[in-house]
This record gives C-alpha cells, sequence and structure tokens, in this order.
C-alpha cells in the first residue's frame, strides 16, 4: 500500500475553503477538492517533492511520485494578463523537492490586475485521492502543514504508449509555422499529458518545443501529421489540427520585398551603401558601432548541482528582464518578446541543455550549443522568413550568456539621441532596451524580421541588409540614413546635408502641423463638417490615449477583447463596466459599440463551431451572434446599461432579417426608443441592398477591409494575393458609393471604419462619395485631419468622379494622388 501525502503551504498567507473562491470553477470543485490561499507572500514553493507535470506563467502542476496531482492557480482570471508580472522558475519534466522555487510573482501588480489574488491549491485527480485531513481558516507559514492526500486504491501511471492516434492537417498560415504559431501549437500540446508529435518531410519533433517545431521549417500548405500516444491521444490530436486548421489568428503580412536590383559601383557615391528598408523614416545622426562580445566559454562544467544552478540563475534574469521589457511597449513587441520567453521553458531546447549539464558540460557550453543546433537548423530552411528568425535564437542565445558571464549589456542612458546603431544584426532584445536612438542600420538582417517589426511599432528608422562594408563606418562619423531611397550616407557633403536636412524638414513641419491642430474639431476648408474617430479594441486607457491623439470619439470598438483568450464569456456585469470606462473616457463625445465578432478567424473555446470548409464564409458575425443568441443578449444587456447610450452596430450583415432579429431582441430587453442600431457595410450583398437597409438602420459604417476581400473573392491572409487585396480597386470604391447613396436617400449618416479610412490618400475619394466620418487608428488621425483640412468639397467631388472612371487600383490612385493636398504624405 501506499503510504498517505501531505502537502505544506506553498505560500504565506490566510488559508480558507474552496467554497469562499469567488469563482465557481474552483468553489463547486469542477476541477477538484482542495483550498484556497490569499498569500501575502509573492513566490509559490513545491509543497511536495514532486515532477513539474506543467507550468504556464499564472499556474503549475505537480506530479507526486504515488500519481497526486496538485494544481497551483495563482490568483483568478490571471491567464488574461499573458505573463506579465509572472517569473517562472521550474520548467516541465523538472524534478523537485519540497520548498523550491516554482513561481514568482508581482503581488502588487496582480491586487490591481487580477480578479482576485485568492489562490487555489487543487488535487485533480480526486478521484484517485480523497483529502483525510486539512488546515483551514487561518494563517499559515511557508513550509506549515496545509493537507494529507490518502490514495483510494493503488494507481498505475499509464504507458505513454497506452493508445496513439494520428491526424492529418493542412498548414493554412500565410507564413508557415513561425515563432508565433509555433508558441499556440507547443502551449496546446502541453495541455496532454502524453507524446506530442509533429512530422513533416519526413522529420518529426516534439510538439511541445517551440524551437522544435520552428526548425521543421513548415511552410503554408504543407501537410503535417500530429501524433499523440496515452490516454488522451485522440483528444490532444482534435485539438491540434482544429488550431491549426483555423484556430490561429495571424495578422497578414505583405509578402517579402525582391532583393534590391544590384547597382554597379560607379552608380553610387563611394560613400553611399544601399540596403533595403527595415523601418521607414529619414535622419541624420552619428554612428556607434554595436559589436557582439566574445564571450570566453569553458566547455568543463564545474558540477551538476553548480552549472545547474547557474543556468537557472541566469535564466530568472533573462525572464525578469524579458518581462519588463515586454510590459513597456506596444502589442506587436509584446508579442515578439513573449514568444522570446517561451523559447526558455522550450522543453526539447531545456532538455538539451541539461543532459549536456548532467553530462559534465558547462552551463554556458550546454546552453550556446544547443542554441546554435536549432539556429543551424533555421539557417537550413529555404524560407526567408524563417532564416530571418535565427535572430531570435541569437538574441536569447546572447542574454544568456550575458547573464551567466556577468556582462552588463549595451547601457541605454549613454546613448546620444541622435545615435544611429550600426551592427552586423540588431536583435529584438537590444532595441527593445535601448529606446529612443535616431536609427540603425545593420549588414545583415531583413525587411520582415522581429527587430524590423519592433523598429516600424517604436517608429525607428531602420535599413537592413547593406553589407558588411557598413561594419567598417567608424564611431562618430556623420550619417543620413534615407530608407525612401534605401540608401545610408556617410560623412554626407554639404549639398547633401543641406537636401537631407530640407527633406526632414518638409516631413517634420507637415507632423508638426497637423499633430498642432489634432484637436480641432475637422472640417474641409469650405466647412463641410467631417468626424474624426478613432477604433479602438481594448480598455479605457486605449481610449484615453485616442482623445489625446485628436479623436473626436469612438468610430467602432472592437468588443472582441472582452472575449478571446479566456476559456468562459464575459459576463453581463464584466462587460457593462468595461463599456462605461471607455464611454467615461470619451466624456460624451460618440461612442460606437460593434456586437462581437467571433468565429472565422478568431475562434473561442467556449463556443465550438462547427467544422467549416471555409470559415470566412461561414458562421461569423452577427451570424454567429444570432446562433448563440444568449451570448448577443448579454452582450446587448450590457451596452444598454451605458451612459451616456452608445450606438449599437452590428458586423457582417446580409440582409434586413438579421437587422430585424436583433431589433427583437433590443425590445424584449426593453431598450429606450431612441436606442441607435446600425450595420455595418461589409458584405456586397449588404452594399447592394443599403437602399432597404437604410430604410430601416440608423446609420451605415463600411468596414473596407473585409468589403474588399469579400468583392474580389481573395482572402486578405494569403500571401499570394496581398499586393492585389487593394481598397483603391474600382470595384469597392463602386460599392462605397452605393452605401453612401442608400444612406443618403433616406438621411442617414455613413462612415468608413476600415483601414481606408486612414489613409489621407483616399481622405478625398471617401468625402467625395459621400463619407462624412472616418474612424481609424489613433495614430493616424492628425495626418488624416491635416490632408482633410486642405481639401474642398468640390474638390472631392471631383475626384470620386473621376475616380469611379478608372479600370485598377493603380489608376485609382493616381487620380487620388493628383488631388492629394501639398505637403501631404500619403
Amino acid at each position: 500500500m501506499m503510504s498517505n501525502l501531505t502537502l505544506v503551504a506553498p505560500i504565506k498567507g490566510w488559508v480558507a475553503p474552496l467554497d469562499e473562491v469567488p469563482d465557481p470553477v474552483f468553489a463547486e470543485r469542477i476541477l477538484g477538492d482542495g483550498l484556497a490561499i490569499d498569500p501575502t507572500d509573492a513566490t509559490v514553493h513545491a509543497p511536495c517533492d514532486a515532477v513539474v507535470a506543467s507550468v504556464a506563467r499564472h499556474a503549475v502542476t505537480l506530479r507526486a511520485a504515488n500519481g497526486a496531482e496538485i494544481l497551483i492557480h495563482i490568483g483568478l482570471e490571471t491567464v488574461t494578463l499573458h505573463g506579465q508580472g509572472f517569473v517562472t522558475h521550474v520548467r516541465e519534466g523538472q524534478s523537485v523537492r519540497t520548498g523550491d522555487a516554482l513561481i514568482t510573482f508581482d503581488l502588487d501588480f496582480l491586487a490591481t490586475k487580477a480578479k482576485s489574488l485568492i489562490s487555489p491549491v487543487v488535487v485533480t485527480n480526486g478521484d484517485a485521492f480523497a483529502i483525510v485531513r486539512r488546515s483551514t481558516d487561518r494563517e499559515t507559514g511557508l513550509g506549515e502543514f496545509l493537507m494529507e492526500l490518502r490514495p483510494l486504491a493503488e494507481q498505475t501511471v499509464a504507458a505513454a504508449g497506452a493508445g496513439e492516434a494520428t491526424r492529418d492537417v493542412v498548414v493554412r498560415l500565410a507564413h508557415g509555422i513561425h515563432a508565433r504559431p509555433a508558441a499556440q501549437i507547443s502551449a496546446a500540446a502541453k495541455r496532454f499529458g502524453g507524446d506530442v508529435e509533429l512530422s513533416v518531410r519526413g522529420r518529426r519533433v516534439n510538439a511541445k518545443s517551440i524551437a522544435a517545431l520552428m526548425s521543421l521549417g513548415v511552410r503554408k500548405d504543407e501537410m503535417v501529421t500530429i501524433t499523440a500516444r496515452g490516454a488522451d491521444a485522440v483528444n490532444a490530436v482534435d485539438v491540434l489540427a482544429d488550431l491549426i486548421d483555423h484556430g490561429i489568428e495571424e495578422a497578414p503580412e505583405a509578402p517579402p520585398p525582391p532583393a534590391p536590383v544590384p547597382v554597379p559601383p560607379a552608380d553610387l557615391p563611394s560613400n553611399t551603401l544601399r540596403g533595403v528598408c527595415g523601418a521607414p523614416g529619414l535622419v541624420i545622426g552619428k554612428a556607434l558601432q554595436l559589436r557582439a562580445t566574445e564571450f570566453a566559454v569553458a566547455e568543463a562544467g564545474r558540477g551538476v548541482t553548480h552549472e545547474a544552478a547557474a543556468l537557472n540563475d541566469a535564466l530568472t534574469q533573462v525572464r525578469l528582464r524579458l518581462d519588463q521589457l515586454a510590459s513597456g511597449g506596444n502589442r506587436q513587441r509584446r508579442e515578439i518578446l513573449s514568444a522570446h520567453l517561451a523559447l526558455l521553458d522550450d522543453p526539447e531546447l531545456m532538455r538539451q541543455v541539461h543532459s549536456a549539464i548532467e553530462s559534465g558540460k558547462s552551463a554556458a557550453f550546454a546552453w550556446r550549443e544547443a542554441i546554435r543546433g536549432y539556429a543551424a537548423a533555421f539557417r537550413a530552411i529555404d524560407d526567408v522568413r524563417m532564416r530571418e528568425r535565427v535572430g531570435d535564437l541569437v538574441d536569447l542565445e546572447r542574454q544568456v550568456m550575458a547573464a551567466l558571464c556577468g556582462d552588463a549589456g549595451l547601457d541605454a542612458r549613454s546613448l546620444a539621441p541622435d545615435t544611429i546603431l550600426i551592427a552586423d544584426e540588431l536583435l529584438p532584445s537590444e532595441l527593445a532596451a535601448v529606446g529612443a536612438i535616431a536609427g540603425f542600420a545593420t549588414a545583415a538582417g531583413g525587411p520582415t524580421s522581429h527587430v524590423a517589426i519592433l523598429a516600424a511599432g517604436m517608429s525607428v528608422p531602420a535599413l537592413v541588409s547593406l553589407g558588411e562594408k557598413v561594419l567598417d563606418i567608424a564611431d562618430g562619423t556623420t550619417l543620413f540614413l534615407d530608407t525612401e531611397a534605401a540608401l545610408l550616407h556617410i560623412e554626407p557633403d554639404a549639398n547633401r546635408m543641406t537636401q537631407a536636412r530640407a527633406a526632414i524638414a518638409r516631413r517634420s513641419a507637415g507632423e508638426s502641423a497637423a499633430r498642432a491642430h489634432a484637436l480641432e474639431e475637422c472640417r474641409t476648408a469650405d466647412g463641410t463638417r467631417i468626424e474624426v474617430l478613432a477604433n479602438l479594441g481594448a480598455g479605457a486607457d486605449e481610449a484615453v490615449a485616442a482623445v489625446a491623439a485628436g479623436a473626436e470619439g469612438c468610430g467602432l470598438l472592437r468588443t472582441e477583447f472582452l472575449f478571446l483568450d479566456r476559456e468562459t464569456p464575459p459576463s453581463e456585469d464584466e462587460q457593462a463596466a468595461a463599456y462605461q470606462a471607455i464611454a467615461a473616457a470619451l466624456n460624451g463625445r460618440p461612442f460606437k459599440v460593434r456586437t462581437f465578432d467571433i468565429g472565422g478567424d478568431k475562434p473561442v473555446p467556449y463556443l465550438p463551431l462547427p467544422a467549416e470548409e471555409n470559415p470566412a464564409l461561414g458562421l461569423r458575425g452577427v451570424r454567429a451572434a444570432l446562433w448563440r443568441s444568449d451570448l448577443l443578449k448579454t452582450q446587448l444587456a450590457a451596452i444598454l446599461r451605458v451612459t451616456p447610450a452608445p450606438r449599437i452596430m452590428l458586423p457582417m450583415v446580409a440582409s434586413l432579417a438579421e437587422l430585424h432579429a436583433v431589433r427583437v431582441m433590443l425590445d424584449e430587453l426593453g431598450a429606450p426608443a431612441a436606442t441607435q442600431l446600425g450595420v455595418m457595410i461589409e458584405t456586397p450583398a449588404s452594399a447592394v441592398l443599403a437602399a432597404q437597409l437604410a430604410r430601416e438602420a440608423d446609420f451605415f459604417s463600411i468596414g473596407t477591409n473585409d468589403l474588399t476581400q469579400y468583392t474580389l473573392a481573395m482572402d486578405r491572409g494569403h500571401a499570394q494575393l496581398a499586393a492585389q487585396i487593394d481598397a483603391f480597386h474600382p470595384a469597392v470604391l463602386s460599392l462605397i458609393a452605393q452605401a453612401a447613396s442608400g444612406a443618403a436617400a433616406q438621411g442617414k449618416p455613413v462612415a468608413v471604419c476600415g483601414g481606408l479610412a486612414g489613409d489621407p490618400l483616399a481622405a478625398a475619394l471617401l468625402i467625395g462619395l459621400g463619407v462624412r466620418e472616418l474612424s481609424m487608428p489613433a495614430a493616424a488621425i492628425a495626418r488624416v485631419k491635416g490632408t482633410v483640412r486642405a481639401l474642398t468639397l468640390e474638390q472631392c467631388r471631383a475626384a470620386a468622379t473621376e475616380a469611379l472612371q478608372q479600370s485598377s487600383p493603380q489608376d485609382v490612385r493616381a487620380v487620388a494622388t493628383k488631388y492629394l493636398p501639398a505637403g501631404a504624405t500619403p
């Protein structure tokens, strides 16, 4: 017989029964029986000797020698923090002793961000164990008795090969399985106890390993095979196949630009280098070479215990640094650095490192060799994007090596604001750390690398692929970095400097003038009122920033931020509070709330949609909402509680019947007669039926992104078609004109809230077609307002009339450019 297992308190705090946890998943013991601790300390420790079965930033599951599985969940609804405020000290498969540190968290941060700090400690396989003694309703210290478990019967751990399942799936992701999709697949695979593998072209790897998945170099439209073993093998392959098939949201990127046509040396001055634009801008600055530190690494270690501890300390330092860098940036920066964090916990990578340490190697040698092995595999992949991801691995190699060797790295405080960094290849963490610099120029790298994406988001001009000559530039050399021409001018002469300063001044003056008047209401030169609003997709802080940027209200609130990345739908109270906070931030300005648009490329676990050949043409938008009318009614009830009352708009409307159905729901909820209900014109059907819809809808808002892809029958996530999906296509403009005409006939306002609204080049065309409200990302507001103020209504109508007569997007753009006011930048 197995003896009873004693669990000690994993953290200091007040011990309470699960009944007091304000979450039915725990209070009703859906996950199992146990206790909860309201913590007064910030590090969770192992409550017994065990193996780490799974670890996330906010939770860890341990498996004791007798088979008991103990889940420690830090706070409630902390999964929505996406790892912010947490540092993990262990990896999956690692053995831990009682009292070993598992996870450290920021107590103050969680107190303001989490639903509650109370942390359940639950036995998840309660069918095999009974809690025979427990300590509750008292203050506990770390390591004090918590509960005692008795096995109900002899347990036999099922062998990994107890069951096996396989399934083939075609990868439809535009760029194949790169870092971010690999991270999502890995996270899903880690939910299952048995082995989960992915294979393609005769190679098979651990699906729980991000690095291994990326090393496969899986491209779009390749078929992969998922293999799982264990009691839940069938469920594992189904979950991963569904995730790969239509569960990963990937923002479309333009295909990589072609390599620059080689220019004979005689065509370029001796002091000029040609590269590729990594991020746009013009800047004059001083060169500073950033040379990679070469670390002296001893191959032999100083003992397994010493080297393992050194590695753990170094990984903890790097996690803390990446957490801090990720928390201070935009969405792209958070996603990129989060992928780096996930690689630090990669089971296959860590298995190789620990195996080398156990064979007598030093931590530094083991880490470097493991990382370089994966980097070599990536370089061998015949795919430009995957080769560019080598930089992510090199970045992690250097960061961990620096922590192991005590190197502090570049001190951002010592950099002058006019610094142009020069490097063989700048790494994402280096750019995130240095912050405000004038620009950078690299010998290698590409325009779709993570550091280029970061640079664009940080408004840091960058040239990449300049070649090794850039590494010969002396520190302090004056440079003119011109990304428009993809040229780096070294020690430019007086004439070139004059031209450069003039170009920079023109660009800056235009942007400054636009920003200076951004807070003023927008009118054309002859006085026609054009409302310029912001598209929002997060909480009240985003609304505050948009108003500060000149937004005259919110023309589109994408409510999906409340519905995604969670296991259960948001309650009416949660939604009402979120919408009210945004309304308060807008301070009486116009506020349009779009009902949830999930399904298609935005699946959620609590809305299991039926399998669809083409999800974009299936249950999406208002169709999905009417299919799950309970969720829609809850959302409508929450919106109706907001003051002042927002306007409600429905996505993906294709018929009057859909509008009628939602009207009935609003009546059932007792909506005031003045409640405004509008439709989004995103399908050709709604544009064609605009005259009918306008008789009953209170307003139109044209979503040009979806309208374009449905009109042109081109998937906007398709890499090969990305360049052809152009909202300036005459067919799209014709449908916008038809929708605007239908709205005007009934005296209903019409807005545009798609990508076209934020393009200054489109302003004259849209206004000329009858649009009087433009909603866009906050960053575009100042430029668009500046453009609109320089146009007359007569010019806009002339531009629209001429554009509708063209036969191609290129011809339409040429017309729009002709009417673009002097000084405006498209």
